[in-house]
């Protein structure tokens, strides 16, 4: 591709091309539109049920990105008002025991978060910390006198070596960087400091804090005190090989007076987010036995607090679950659990017996339609949870008496003017095994029933993830452009039980591509799709099968591969989490069996690539490192594959559709890509890659 091909893609990039008109109103949704989207998280009701505190987050188009406040809604009379908001972003509200006091996170006060306690009957809000690092896991005494919290203790790191003395005002380089942990580097966060998450406590009208957990392992939340104010208990792994067994955590107890530490559970395998019974008798907490597979479904345990008479009460459920939390009288745990697409909140009795109370949760991430939200239970039973649609991000939902409401309508306005795509539920046979396969189809907004339209098929990442009727910003300004998204649940998405997520341990991508073409048959079959006008795109997995897919058939008109792994054996030595993937993706290391990586590597089909293949990664990407987008594009490039390669400055994984500029740029980019190739060669006008 000539260099200014490629400068007027990146102008292309960077151009608001999906922006309305300056004096023209634009029924459809643009990338301008990601400005306007506020969505709603991690509602928490009171204990008496008549408020919900939750977080909600907006686009700030000045400086492009998400910005968090802290509001109360009256479930009542559904009257909001801001807790915390303006300068600094606010976040994790968190009520005290008898309601009269609220707990959050702020920047209010400069970069480093800091804890704030707002006493609701006064409106008075004080800050009681001055913390070096951001406080993480939190969880009020049950006296409401102290808040226990989580925090990163940076230490020296390792030495090796010195260097000569360097003479006064003299300006050299910075002194070598020594590693010696095997996971150095996270997704999001980079190079990481050296040093260990701890347990601290803090008086709740501020005051000093004090450091609970010591030693060379991390102590993590979710926190769950006693009742009596005694005991503390969190998961953690502290075995001498933590960093080479990163799946082996145990529930652990501990004494806040002596600093005593007991471990509650000792299998192989994780055991984490206990939650104390109200009468402390019992503790409820999350795990597996570690089978050494791909996917295990997580599932909630109950035992004795002193760690006796372990068991597990969802072993009916074929499900993972998340997020345990005790009814008020001990009769019951409330859990979230995906189900079809779909995330749920269920209360599960003692006895094992599984009760739905709410469904319909969304979670914050909008660029595409994961399944998530969050949930929390007050003294009557009310869920608070976060919940929408796929033409509607999250908004704060009460589930009570057998009813849900919506409390907040934070999009109201941009429904009100803009025509989204409709999104359908349709289900496939695959041609592999007559499985059913579901999947998601968001139309264009002018869609006429019996007309064809061209074709997108965007795929999920994981691989152990799912799709489902949530809103996406990438399929809605896809939908805009005229293009049908079809978002499919292979054969390894969460989501339909445990089985079927394993259907590709030791095999990924395996027979995804028959279930992926089965559904795009299926909606080429409900005359729908245009069989001459597909393209398919997905980042991470999803980059995965895309760059899979166009080494197996020339179907497709174009491709867009976002964040890949190109080859399985350099992905395993370079990623962020070197302990688990080539363990339990693949049973063995890449010098142990570098055939099977091979083979199941994208990069092994390259040779057979036609479809012209667009590769998009973040320039900080540290899960799916740069070098796999980079090895991709090079070989394209040397193949004579038409291509071209965009860099998203300062994404991480994670974060590749973080800033809502490179967001809708991104979305834009991919989108002339396709138009570039609608018949199979460059679209009239413009160059083709030489």
């Amino acid at each position: 591709m000539t260099r200014s091909l490629l400068a007027a893609l990146l102008l292309a990039t960077a151009t608001p091309a999906l922006a309305d008109p300056p004096q023209t109103a634009n029924p459809l949704f643009t990338m301008q539109d990601l400005f306007a989207l506020e969505v709603a998280a991690d509602p928490q009701i009171s204990p008496d049920g008549r408020w919900v505190a939750y977080t909600r987050r907006a686009n700030d188009i000045m400086v492009d990105r998400a910005v968090s406040s802290v509001w109360l809604v009256d479930t009542q009379t559904r009257e909001q008002r801001p807790i915390a908001a303006g300068q600094g972003s606010h976040m994790r509200p968190r009520w005290s025991p008898d309601g009269k006091r609220l707990a959050y996170v702020s920047t209010a006060e400069g970069d480093k978060p800091q804890l704030f306690v707002r006493w609701m009957d006064s409106g008075q809000t004080v800050r009681i910390t001055g913390l070096p690092q951001a406080p993480g896991s939190m969880a009020w005494s049950p006296d409401g006198r102290r808040i226990a919290y989580s925090m990163f203790v940076a230490d020296d790191g390792p030495k090796l070596g010195k260097r000569a003395e360097k003479p006064d005002g003299a300006k050299w380089a910075e002194p070598l960087e020594v590693i010696d942990a095997l996971s150095y580097r996270a997704d999001g966060e980079g190079y990481l400091d050296t040093g260990f998450e701890k347990l601290f406590l803090v008086p709740a009208d501020g005051g000093s804090p004090r450091q609970l957990t010591f030693g060379d392992y991390h102590d993590g939340g979710p926190l769950s005190w006693s009742p009596d104010g005694r005991t503390l208990y969190f998961s953690a792994n502290r075995q001498p090989d933590w960093d080479r067994n990163p799946m082996n955590s145990e529930v652990w107890a501990l004494d806040v007076d002596s600093g005593g530490l007991t471990a509650l559970t000792d299998r192989n395998g994780p055991d984490g987010a206990p939650v104390v019974s109200p009468d402390g008798s019992r503790i409820a907490y999350i795990g597996f036995d570690d089978q050494g597979l791909g996917y295990h479904n997580s599932r909630l345990y109950v035992m004795d607090r002193q760690g006796g008479g372990r068991r597990v009460l969802t072993e009916g459920l074929d499900r993972s679950v998340e997020n345990p939390l005790w009814s008020a009288d001990g009769r019951a745990i409330y859990v979230s659990y995906d189900d079809h697409g779909e995330t749920k909140v269920a209360r599960v009795g003692l006895d094992g017996s599984i009760r739905t109370v709410a469904q319909g949760l969304s979670g914050s991430s909008l660029d595409r339609p994961y399944t998530g939200g969050d949930f929390s239970v007050s003294r009557d039973g009310s869920v608070a949870f976060s919940g929408g649609t796929g033409t509607r991000p999250a908004d704060v939902m009460l589930a009570r008496g057998g009813k849900a409401v919506r409390l907040t309508s934070l999009n109201q306005t941009l429904s009100a003017t803009k025509r989204f795509g409709e999104v359908r539920k349709i289900t496939v046979a695959s041609s592999a095994d007559q499985r059913a396969v579901e999947a998601w189809l968001t139309l264009p907004p002018n869609y006429s029933e019996g007309a064809r339209v061209p074709l997108i098929l965007e795929i999920h990442g994981g691989p152990f993830s799912a799709y489902g009727p949530h809103f996406s910003t990438d399929n809605q300004l896809y939908a805009a452009a005229g293009y049908a998204v079809l978002s499919v649940n292979p054969r390894g998405s969460t989501s339909y039980g445990a089985e079927f997520a394993n259907l590709i341990h030791h095999a990924y991508p395996g027979q995804d591509y028959d279930d992926l073409m089965s559904a795009v048959d299926g909606v080429i079959a409900q005359g729908i799709a245009d069989p001459d006008r597909l393209y398919v795109t997905g980042g991470s997995g999803g980059g995965v099968l895309t760059s899979w897919i166009i080494g197996k058939t020339d179907r497709f008109k174009a491709a867009a591969t976002q964040k890949p792994v190109i080859d399985w054996s350099s992905f395993a030595l370079t990623a962020d989490n070197p302990a688990f993937f080539a363990r339990y993706w693949f049973g063995k290391y890449p010098w142990e069996d570098y055939q099977a990586y091979w083979s199941r590597s994208p990069l092994s089909l390259v040779g057979n690539v036609k479809t012209p293949t667009l590769v998009v990664v973040g320039s900080e990407d540290y899960r799916t490192p740069v070098s796999e987008a980079e090895q991709y594009y090079t070989a394209l490039r040397l193949r004579g594959v038409p291509t071209a390669f965009v860099k998203v400055p300062g994404a991480s994984h994670g974060g590749l559709a973080a800033r809502p500029s490179q967001s809708g740029a991104k979305a834009s980019a991919i989108l002339e890509w396709f138009a570039r190739y609608r018949n199979g060669a460059p679209v009239a006008g413009t160059a083709a890659a030489d």
